[in-house]
């Protein structure tokens, strides 16, 4: 591949300084990397933003359709990255016009909506994680249900320090101060979860308010990757043989139960998940296959004459 252009990290260095956070940093700076390696594959030279034209990244775009293997979500993702490269070269003066905005996106096909957690999955999985052994049964047992009545990412969770939880008799709240995109938000804490890290932070009640909350050794906060490792080996503890679940299963799982027990209340879930767009959430109100089974089956259509 061609060195990265100039512009790349001046670029970068803005979506810095409009508190992106690294990880959609590092995603925009993968993105218009397989931007230029095409176009200097074909140009034998690194694109200059004023020469990128529109029909450069039409051309991109059906090579990534036919050539890239790539899914729809995938595509229109690399090219949002150009648009938002080309704005902000409009912006400074860099190009005169950002020719982007009028390549259209690829059509992406709705799947059905995200796939939670059966009821007795989820006692299987509290089963598991309350019959820990070494001393982890607290620890897992309320890492299990903060995220499962709350819906916080993974992510979110590894960060959390004990002055970020507020417990109380009858109320209860979790700051969240690492949310994408660099945004806190407080959400509450039911009383089970409550209860549950009640009983883990009961367990070190010296422990100072910067100590993190979910340990995996001595004062050591749990990796994300650690987290991830603890749910998958509960769910195999517990004989969960549904593919796919995961840490983000517990999220989802939430936000289904939220939606059933408050329908139509998208703005809300959308707060306490930490969604930037409502489009984001309402994913969740898609039918799944089950309730399309459902509905075929429970509509006899009489076809013999």
């Amino acid at each position: 591949m061609e060195a990265s252009p100039a512009w790349l990290q001046t670029f970068l260095d803005r979506l810095a300084a409009d508190d992106l956070s690294a990880a959609t940093r590092r995603g925009y700076r993968y993105d218009l990397l397989q931007f230029v390696k095409w176009y200097a594959a074909l140009n034998n030279a690194s694109p200059e933003l004023a020469q990128v034209t529109e029909h450069d990244l039409i051309a991109w775009r059906q090579h990534m359709l036919k050539r890239g293997g790539l899914k729809a979500a995938s595509i229109n993702r690399r090219l949002e990255a150009v648009r938002r490269l080309l704005r902000w070269a409009e912006g400074c003066g860099a190009v005169t016009r950002n020719v982007a905005l009028q390549v259209k996106s690829v059509r992406v096909i709705r799947e059905g909506q995200p796939l939670g957690l059966t009821a007795a999955e989820v006692h299987g999985l509290l089963r598991a994680a309350g019959e820990s052994s070494h001393g982890l049964a607290r620890r897992n047992y309320a890492l299990v249900q903060l995220m499962l009545q709350t819906g916080l990412r993974i992510g979110e969770v590894a960060v959390l320090r004990r002055s970020d939880i507020v417990l109380r008799d009858r109320a209860g709240t979790v700051r969240v101060r690492s949310g994408k995109g660099l945004k806190e938000r407080v959400v509450p804490l039911n009383a089970t979860a409550r209860r549950a890290l009640r009983q883990l932070l009961e367990q070190d009640p010296g422990a100072a308010p910067g100590a993190a909350v979910f340990q995996s050794g001595r004062n050591a906060s749990m990796p994300v990757r650690s987290i991830q490792n603890v749910i998958a080996a509960l769910a195999r503890r517990a004989k969960l043989n549904s593919p796919g679940i995961s840490a983000h299963s517990l999220r989802h799982t939430f936000a289904l139960a939220w939606l059933r027990q408050h329908p139509h209340r998208l703005i809300e879930l959308s707060q306490l998940l930490g969604h930037e767009s409502l489009d984001t959430t309402a994913v969740y109100t898609r039918a799944s296959a089950a309730d399309l089974a459902r509905g075929i089956e429970q509509t006899p259509f009489n076809l013999d004459g």
